[in-house]
Protein backbone atom coordinates (compact mmCIF):
# COMPACT_ATOMS: atom_id res chain seq x y z
CA UNK A 1 0.00 0.00 0.00
CA UNK A 2 2.85 2.38 0.81
CA UNK A 3 4.46 1.62 -2.57
CA UNK A 4 1.27 2.57 -4.43
CA UNK A 5 0.96 5.82 -2.50
CA UNK A 6 4.57 6.68 -3.29
CA UNK A 7 4.01 5.96 -7.00
CA UNK A 8 0.81 8.04 -7.10
CA UNK A 9 2.40 10.98 -5.33
CA UNK A 10 5.39 10.80 -7.68
CA UNK A 11 3.08 10.72 -10.68
CA UNK A 12 1.16 13.68 -9.32
CA UNK A 13 4.37 15.69 -8.89
CA UNK A 14 5.57 14.83 -12.40
CA UNK A 15 2.20 15.75 -13.93
CA UNK A 16 2.11 19.00 -11.99
CA UNK A 17 5.64 19.83 -13.18
CA UNK A 18 4.78 19.09 -16.82
CA UNK A 19 1.62 21.18 -16.65
CA UNK A 20 3.54 24.06 -15.08
CA UNK A 21 6.22 23.92 -17.76
CA UNK A 22 3.64 23.83 -20.58
CA UNK A 23 1.68 26.72 -19.09
CA UNK A 24 4.87 28.73 -18.62
CA UNK A 25 5.88 28.08 -22.22
CA UNK A 26 2.47 29.20 -23.49
CA UNK A 27 2.51 32.40 -21.44
CA UNK A 28 6.07 33.39 -22.28
CA UNK A 29 6.04 32.50 -26.00
CA UNK A 30 5.88 35.30 -28.57
CA UNK A 31 3.99 34.36 -31.75
CA UNK A 32 5.95 34.49 -35.00
CA UNK A 33 3.54 37.05 -36.46
CA UNK A 34 4.37 39.47 -33.65
CA UNK A 35 8.07 38.84 -34.15
CA UNK A 36 7.75 39.54 -37.88
CA UNK A 37 5.74 42.70 -37.32
CA UNK A 38 8.17 44.04 -34.75
CA UNK A 39 11.12 43.35 -37.05
CA UNK A 40 9.65 45.64 -39.72
CA UNK A 41 9.57 42.88 -42.27
CA UNK A 42 7.74 43.42 -45.54
CA UNK A 43 6.27 39.91 -45.41
CA UNK A 44 3.03 41.24 -43.97
CA UNK A 45 2.49 43.79 -46.74
CA UNK A 46 -0.28 42.99 -49.20
CA UNK A 47 0.75 42.05 -52.74
CA UNK A 48 0.09 44.40 -55.64
CA UNK A 49 -1.56 41.67 -57.74
CA UNK A 50 -3.73 38.71 -56.89
CA UNK A 51 -1.85 35.42 -57.04
CA UNK A 52 -4.92 33.57 -58.35
CA UNK A 53 -6.67 33.80 -61.68
CA UNK A 54 -8.91 36.86 -62.10
CA UNK A 55 -12.31 35.23 -61.69
CA UNK A 56 -14.23 38.25 -60.39
CA UNK A 57 -15.02 36.55 -57.07
CA UNK A 58 -11.78 36.20 -55.12
CA UNK A 59 -9.57 38.24 -57.46
CA UNK A 60 -11.25 41.24 -59.07
CA UNK A 61 -10.94 41.62 -62.82
CA UNK A 62 -8.58 44.36 -63.91
CA UNK A 63 -10.09 46.97 -66.26
CA UNK A 64 -8.87 46.79 -69.82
Amino acid sequence: MKYENLMLSGLFVVCLLVCTLVLGAMLSATPSSVQLASAGSSLLASPTQCALLADGVICPRQPG
